[in-house]
Order: structure tokens, then sequence, then C-alpha cells
């Protein structure tokens, strides 16, 4: 279900910092139309921790009601305190809901059997399909090879991993050990060309939300094994890849959304808008794409 293009779906903002409902509209039609697979909604692009729990509802209802069905809808739950996750995942809105996404505890840097004990009791907490998130940038700790195996062989509804560690080794050990149906998802934009090279069945993806159409093409030619043409998509964003986190994630996708006039540049605290030097950068990119 979670293959191809997912999109690691932004939240817009208005200039006094409330949700633009619209311009969140705009955005998944434009994404469904240009190539978007599925959409990844409410984890780390779309700066969740600053969202109250109404904003989260209202937003995930908005999601639903525009996607109508055309894509599968991944959403994020997870955190550092295993019996609230659990909790949510029991007694929260999950209505219309392919799939959840949770990212490894962070913060309390818990042992291997501890990540497996985690995912264990999330996977035990509810009858969705669940996509362990193991991004040891943000959380300061590594779900092992190993471990993912582990979850993938013994949770019958740990249905696939987003890699974002950066190692290609840990993820070809994944690959090769993982039961047949568990998939991986690359969960870098730059790492996804060659992920898929080895095994990886697509990406949740930030820069798919403002290039989805280019994006997406790359991926199919990937999954399709011609890679001489995904190769020469891959190396035309290589510099984007980099500029899109140099000030820190959303900040450079949401500087690009902002000229191409999808959305307002603003974000919240205690994340803030990129310099100006990268956001030059950015929309000479962009020129150079025909944008």
């Amino acid at each position: 279900m979670f293959k191809g293009l997912g999109i690691a779906l932004i939240t817009p903002f208005k200039e006094d910092g409330s949700v633009d409902y619209d311009s969140l509209k705009r955005l998944i039609e434009y994404q469904i139309k240009n190539g978007a697979d599925f959409l990844c909604i409410l984890a780390t692009t779309a700066e969740t921790p600053t969202l109250n729990t109404d904003e989260k509802h209202q937003i995930k209802n908005l999601i639903v009601e525009t996607v109508k069905g055309r894509v599968p809808i991944l959403m994020g739950c997870g955190g550092n305190n295993t019996a609230a996750v659990v909790e949510e995942l029991k007694t929260g809105d999950f209505k219309d809901i392919d799939g959840v996404l949770s990212v490894c505890p962070y913060y309390n840097k818990p042992s291997q059997e501890g990540l497996y004990q985690h995912f264990k009791a999330i996977a035990g907490a509810t009858n969705l399909p669940v996509v362990l998130y193991n991004v040891p940038g943000r959380t300061g700790i590594n779900l092992k090879a190993e471990t993912t195996v582990r979850l993938a062989r013994e949770c019958n509804n740990i249905v696939a991993i987003k890699e974002a560690s950066g190692n290609l080794e840990q993820v070809d050990e994944i690959i090769k050990n993982k039961p047949a149906n568990f998939d991986v998802v690359s969960g870098d934009d730059g790492l996804t060309f060659p992920m898929i090279a080895v095994g990886a069945v697509g990406v949740i993806s930030v820069i798919g939300n403002a290039l989805p159409k280019e994006f997406s093409k790359m991926v199919r030619l990937s999954l399709k094994g011609e890679y001489d043409g995904a190769r020469r998509i891959h190396h035309k964003f290589t510099e984007l890849f980099s500029l899109l986190f140099v000030d820190g994630n959303p900040a450079g996708v949401k500087a690009m959304l902002h000229q191409m006039g999808m959305i307002k540049n603003v974000l919240r605290l205690p994340l803030v808008p990129t310099c100006i030097t990268t956001r030059e950068k950015i929309s000479d990119i962009l020129k150079d794409l025909n944008w």
C-alpha cells in the first residue's frame, strides 16, 4: 500500500501563525494530480509537535475529506512514552486512515530490546498496518537491522520501515533478511535512488511537496529498473536535496513552496524560515527547472 512516492505533508500557516486550511487543500490536490501515490500526514515535516489537539483533528479530517480515497493515508502516531502511544492508538480517531507511521522513541535512548518491546506493544494496540520510522539524527537512537527484521517477522501488522539512518549498509541488511511481506521505504530524498536500486519500494518525500511530478518520475523509473533515466533526474536534484535541509526541515521546502506561490513562508517556533542566502539559491534552482 505504501509504495512509490509518498508525500511527507507540510502544514501551511497563515501570516498570523494559524493553520491555512485552504492552502493545505490546494496542496493536496496538486500532489495527487501530479503523481503522489500516498500521503504521510501529521509527522515530522508537518511540524506536528507545534500543533494542538484540535488542529490535528481538523487537519486529519480535511485531508480525509479532500483525498476521498484516491490515495492511501499514513498518519503519524509515535512518541517516547509507550503507554501514551498505545492509549492514543486505542482511543484516537483513525477513521479512514490506512496505516500509522511510528517513530523510534526519542530522548530516552532505549536499548534494542526496549525498541522491540515498544513497537511490539504499538503493533498489538491497533489493527492498522504499522510503518516503523528510523531516524537516528532526530531521535538519538538507531533501530538496528536485526531488530527491524525481528519485528517484521514477529508482528504481522508491522508492514514496512521508513529508513532515514543514512546507512546504506544497514538498509541492504534489512532488505536481504526481511520477510517477503515487509517493505523498506526511503526516508531521505537524496538516497531514494540508490535505496530503490538495492530493493526499497519508494520514499516518504519532503521535496515531493513541491515537485511531485518530477520526483515521482524518478521513483517510477527506478522501480522499473530504468536506472539511466532515473539517475539523470536524481543528479538534477542533488544540490536541491541538501539546500532543503541546511536550515532545518521543513524550512527549505516551505521556502520553495512560497516561491512557487503555493503557501506563506511561515513556520512555528522553534523553527524559523530559511536564511536569505538559502532562499536565493533555491530560487535560482527553480528558475533552472522553469518554475
